[in-house]
């Protein structure tokens, strides 16, 4: 008797449940018993299936030794395969019981309920269970399960939870029970009898009802693989709006320039010094595609500028581009994907560049959060060319090394003067870097650019930019930045930069160079807060041999034979402390000393004074 209830109540719960958990182990798709992961059928259902068949009744057949039925009824050939032996210890041992006391958390532990553990094994009325009502539609299942062969307990809390998932292990360990409670009854002589009738109903229930139950199994596991497939690739495109608000009041000392300097006489008053407000918002739209693929929308307006001025030097930060109508104007517009797990690519018709595509070795590069002025943001050579349009590359080789690169068009949209790739009023760009990180605390990053500009103008931003008179020159850049983070609250660090441009086809050549170096103080005085001693060189032309006409340097000393640089050199001096005043608002108060500006030796010193105001969102 009790082999027979054995088999037809594991066959009957193996052909529901067990078999499309088999199956999804060999296809990598789930876990298997013990994770609660893959096809777990409802409480209700194994519930309803393990109480059906224990509690309905059997037909009496006095007199009738129920081994002897089985050995007359069931032939060798027919005989029901039991996938899972529960008479084999060793499989009984991975199963866990109902309830394991010692493994519940101590929040579901019977003694926070009040309760004895002890008394779990004493539930003989469903009366005890709290959340099982007379009303419930499986309330007689359970009732019978409990008080008749007395195999299921409740929780530490006294509660049944019929509505929760079932688990493989609380199956197996509940069936377990229920089984030996049987087999139990049967020793005792207590149970009833089977007969044969009684096996050949169930034979026939189980041969005519096999369709619909492989019909089932087959739409449980097409169900299963076509949520794995969802799971797997559910992803909805999203857009993130951010950005931020820069408000900038500065005013610098009054100044006057000697702008041709052959004779020491001061022949330019700086018209720019009186105090003024600068402002510049940026708006960034990020939609995501895909895990791998966002694209980037960057709107930006703003009104004010340090202009006019004897010279760049005097340029701060978030001047940005000449903003003075206050519309907003598109200044990214760039698709990234990434390939494999190493290698990101970039393509865009606006904000295509050395700045965007390059990764910077100094951490504060940001027109909001880190230094006062333009120069002190980089290495002057990665804004060469100016570029908008164009594709880059971001390949991170090693844990500690990566190559970018990039290709850029200052006018690609113009068919006449512009195009991609050339043009007479085009500046195009190409240009590589190389990042190491030796250690944690160590970052080097080494540049080269080579750009066509058709003007003479490098586009420096600051410094030297101009370094002929409308020549189409061939610019070969090499730099190199340094930023050490010797402590959590020091970084020392420092760049250097050399330009050579070629006239395009002829001879003659002008050479540039700058430097910097500094010192930063994060979390100065509080978290969040930053300190900033910045000293260098902007750029400036150091050798000019280009012909009469073309040579800056020539022209500015009046001396046609020159062939060297400008007889001064400027010296940036900046200090700045960033106050974090909450996590999106910042103030920023700095000093700029410009020591003989614009390369020339009798102007005079320029000190710039500021506080700039930053929201981000």
């Amino acid at each position: 008797m009790a082999h027979f209830l054995r088999q037809l109540l594991v066959n009957l719960y193996n052909n529901l449940f067990f078999a499309p958990l088999d199956r999804q182990a060999e296809s990598g798709a789930g876990s298997g018993a013990g994770s609660g992961a893959g096809l777990r059928p409802p409480g209700w259902l194994q519930l309803g299936l393990l109480a059906a068949l224990l509690v309905a009744p059997s037909a009496q057949a006095a007199g009738t030794d129920s081994e002897t039925v089985m050995a007359e009824t069931v032939a060798p050939e027919t005989a029901i395969a039991l996938p899972l032996d529960l008479s084999n210890p060793e499989v009984l041992s991975q199963a866990e019981p109902s309830l394991d006391i010692d493994r519940l958390d101590a929040a579901e532990r019977p003694e926070a309920y009040g309760l004895d553990a002890d008394s779990l094994g004493q539930v003989t009325s469903v009366n005890q269970l709290r959340d099982i009502q007379p009303t419930d539609w499986a309330y007689q299942a359970v009732q019978s399960l409990v008080e008749r062969y007395g195999c299921l307990a409740g929780y530490p809390d006294g509660s049944f939870r019929g509505n929760r998932a079932l688990t493989r292990f609380e199956f197996a360990a509940g069936l377990n029970a229920c089984l030996d409670r049987v087999q139990d009854l049967i020793a005792q002589g207590t149970s009833s009898n089977v007969t044969a009738e009684d096996f050949a109903v169930s034979q026939r229930l189980q041969e005519e009802f096999q369709a619909e139950i492989s019909t089932l199994r087959s739409r449980v596991d097409a169900v299963e693989a076509r949520t794995a497939q969802l799971e797997a690739n559910q992803f909805s495109p999203r857009t993130r709006l951010s950005g931020q608000v820069i408000a900038g009041l500065q005013g610098r000392t009054s100044n006057e320039a000697d702008r041709f300097p052959v004779d020491g006489i001061k022949d330019f008053d700086d018209p720019g010094t009186n105090i003024n407000l600068i402002s510049n918002v940026q708006l960034s739209l990020l939609t995501q595609f895909s895990p791998r693929s966002l694209l980037l929308i960057g709107l930006q307006s703003g009104q004010g500028s340090t202009r006019p001025a004897a010279s760049d030097d005097s340029r701060l930060s978030y001047e940005g581009s000449p903003l003075d109508d206050a519309t907003f104007r598109l200044s990214d517009l760039t698709y990234r994907h990434l390939v494999g797990d190493r290698l990101a690519l970039i393509a865009g018709s606006r904000g295509v560049n050395g700045v965007s595509v390059f990764r910077g070795a100094n951490r504060v590069e940001s027109a909001g959060s880190g230094p006062l002025s333009f120069f002190a943001q980089r290495n002057p050579i990665i804004n060469i060319g100016a570029g908008q349009a164009g594709a880059g590359f971001d390949w991170q080789a090693t844990d500690r090394l990566s190559l970018q690169g990039v290709y850029s068009s200052s006018d690609a949209s113009n068919p006449e003067t512009g195009s991609l790739f050339g043009g007479t009023s085009n500046n195009t760009t190409l240009g590589l870097q190389f990042t190491a990180t030796p250690t944690d605390r160590l970052d080097l990053a080494f540049n080269y650019i080579n750009a066509y500009t058709p003007t003479g103008q490098l586009g420096f931003g600051t410094g030297d930019s101009q370094v002929s008179f409308n020549t189409p020159l061939n610019t070969n850049a090499f730099g190199a930045t340094l930023a050490w983070r010797v402590t959590p609250k020091l970084t020392l660090g420092g760049w250097g930069g050399y330009t050579k441009s070629n006239r395009a086809g002829a001879d003659g050549s002008v050479e540039t160079t700058n430097w910097m170096a500094f010192l930063n103080l994060p979390n100065l005085f509080g978290a969040g807060n930053m300190g900033g001693l910045y000293v260098g060189q902007p750029p400036k032309i150091v050798s000019s041999d280009l012909p009469n006409g073309e040579n800056i340097p020539a022209f500015l000393l009046q001396d046609p034979d020159e062939t060297g640089g400008l007889p001064g050199t400027t010296t940036h001096i900046e200090a700045f402390y960033r106050y974090q005043v909450s996590d999106r608002l910042s103030l920023t108060p700095g000093v700029i000393v410009l020591l003989n500006p614009g390369n020339r030796p009798d102007s005079d010193t320029v000190t710039i004074g500021g506080v700039r105001a930053t929201l981000t969102f």
